[in-house]
């Protein structure tokens, strides 16, 4: 059954815990290296053009942002990582800004890691996977971009993509926001994660 998205409302930006919302709702935490598509992901996931902002600049979100979706789940999204271009001070500020965040939210439920299908992972998405390991953060792998991939290099790039992340190949998540696959797989991981909230 389609997700039917009834709401979806942009409710705080945050630097630091204090300009946190209450923590009212399990929270999405969605991650990944600039310019893997992020915010396309978000909008498709709550079918929304513009509910997050979209930029060609890579690293251009630089805050934490939270967003009601179906007065039901909190979308947070994370300022992405490892974009050489941006100055190395706000490389450096990413890491307490994002692991405070991480590392303090009793109600984060998952976070969803997300990486651009047409590459391997990167150094930075495996430290990103082991990060969250080691704190026990559940995460959901979501690998975008897969409209780019053909079918007939899918089934290698799959196993790359299991093998460096250390997690089964069905446990992947194939995306595309210009098409909408795996929209429904994602949102179905999300309410699992989230069922016993």
């Amino acid at each position: 059954m389609s997700m039917k998205i009834t709401s979806a409302t942009y409710i705080a930006t945050a630097v630091a815990r204090k300009q946190y919302p209450a923590p009212a709702y399990p929270e999405i935490a969605f991650a990944g290296r600039s310019n893997v598509g992020k915010s396309s992901l978000i909008n498709k996931l709550v079918n929304r053009k513009r509910l997050v902002k979209t930029s060609s600049t890579p690293g251009k979100t630089r805050t934490i942002n939270f967003f009601l979706v179906n007065e039901r789940w909190m979308f947070v999204d994370l300022p992405g990582y490892g974009y050489a271009k941006v100055p190395a001070a706000v490389r450096e500020s990413w890491r307490p800004m994002v692991e405070t965040y991480l590392e303090g939210r009793d109600n984060l439920a998952a976070v969803v890691l997300i990486m651009d299908f047409r590459r391997p992972p990167t150094d930075y998405d495996l430290q990103m996977v082991d990060w969250l390991e080691h704190g026990s953060v559940p995460f959901i792998s979501a690998a975008t971009k897969v409209d780019k991939v053909t079918r007939g290099r899918r089934g290698a790039m799959l196993k790359e993509y299991s093998t460096a992340l250390g997690v089964e190949s069905e446990g992947i998540v194939l995306f595309s926001a210009a098409t909408g696959e795996g929209r429904e797989v994602l949102w179905r991981r999300i309410r699992d994660m989230t069922s016993g909230e």
